[in-house]
């Protein structure tokens, strides 16, 4: 078995795909014609994004939607970096928002959390040193 995809569910997955592309520098893989799923080429795992209808057509039971007013999901994504600054200040040009500034952790990585404009929480850190 392997791990192939991750998937959320948005109001505007074009709208999702372009500011990843902006903000993290990930390309578009594909979007579907009727514009409710897309992809991003961004390594091994796939991101992925679907409509809000998709997701209710998917789910008979229903789903809690992602809301940015609310406090986030209990999940995240990561993206390693050896440029933190850079890379945390350019998303923040690019539409996300600071969840929590870089900070050192004990192990000496460097860790700061933004929310995309889903609500999403993305980690941006630097690569751990495992020597």
């Amino acid at each position: 078995m392997k791990y192939g995809y991750t998937i959320f569910y948005v109001n505007n997955v074009q709208e999702t795909i372009a500011f990843y592309e902006k903000a993290f520098g990930f390309q578009k893989k594909f979007v579907t014609p009727e514009n409710d799923y897309g992809e991003l080429i961004s390594g091994e795992t796939t991101i992925s994004f679907a409509s809000i209808g998709l997701g209710n057509a998917n789910f008979k039971k229903g789903f809690n939607l992602l809301d940015k007013s609310d406090k986030p999901v209990g999940m995240e994504m990561a993206f390693v970096t050896e440029n933190i600054e850079k890379d945390f200040q350019k998303a923040i040009e690019a539409g996300a928002s600071e969840f929590e500034y870089i900070k050192e952790k004990p192990w000496g990585q460097k860790v700061g959390y933004l929310r995309d404009l889903n609500g999403i929480i993305i980690e941006i850190c630097t690569p751990i040193d495992n020597k």
